[in-house]
């Protein structure tokens, strides 16, 4: 994350996201799978020895090379009729565009009910000894068991999550940086998904 100015001098935090070049991999149709999809490939480098067998004979199919992130997704009704080898650059987006960013939340490992869900907990002194206890989670006679979805303590993070609305504030072409107002899901380096924004102003 870093800041940049606007032409008024306000001072706005953005994420700057390496968001490509990606080349299209495979071409679904309805006729072969049954519904209409893209595979994209983020170019980057990588080694060799990173790549299994059955991976780089699947690049070689559409030419492309040094790719280790891939991604499909669904094509909707007027979108562009892209085949593989077709590259996708960061100038489909424009300045003052809205977008939706997915990416893998960070990992906090085995954590505790207070940290995880937010439960206030026991009274802290006094002899008390239900500090950060979670307290009852279900009744003895009736059902005598936990019921799914308790909410207890266990691993938190490292799920996808999905941040709606966010600001593309700029635009790096030459480099294929976005510069999208706010924080995103995710560790540095790590991957993420930007598409444009489905739900305008939720």
């Amino acid at each position: 994350m870093t800041q940049v100015f606007r032409p008024n001098g306000e001072v706005v935090p953005v994420t700057l996201v390496k968001a490509g070049p990606c080349v299209v991999v495979q071409r679904k149709t309805p006729t072969t799978d049954g519904y209409d999809a893209i595979q994209l490939g983020l170019v980057e480098f990588v080694k060799a020895a990173r790549l299994n067998k059955p991976l780089i004979g699947h690049l070689k199919k559409a030419n492309a090379d040094g790719m280790k992130f891939l991604k499909e997704l669904r094509l909707r009704p007027g979108d562009d009729d892209l085949k593989p080898g077709d590259k996708i650059l960061v100038d489909q987006f424009k300045a003052r565009e809205m977008v939706d960013v997915t990416g893998v939340s960070k990992g906090r490992g085995f954590a505790g009910l207070v940290k995880r869900h937010h439960f206030r907990g026991g009274p802290g002194g006094h002899g008390s000894m239900f500090g950060r206890a979670p307290g009852s989670i279900g009744a003895s006679s009736f059902p005598s068991r936990v019921m799914k979805g308790m909410r207890m303590a266990g691993h938190m993070g490292v799920q996808d999550v999905t941040i709606r609305n966010l600001e593309i504030v700029d635009i790096d072409a030459e480099e294929n940086v976005l510069m999208v107002k706010g924080a995103i899901p995710g560790p540095n380096g790590g991957y993420v998904i930007v598409r444009r924004a489905k739900k305008r102003g939720v």
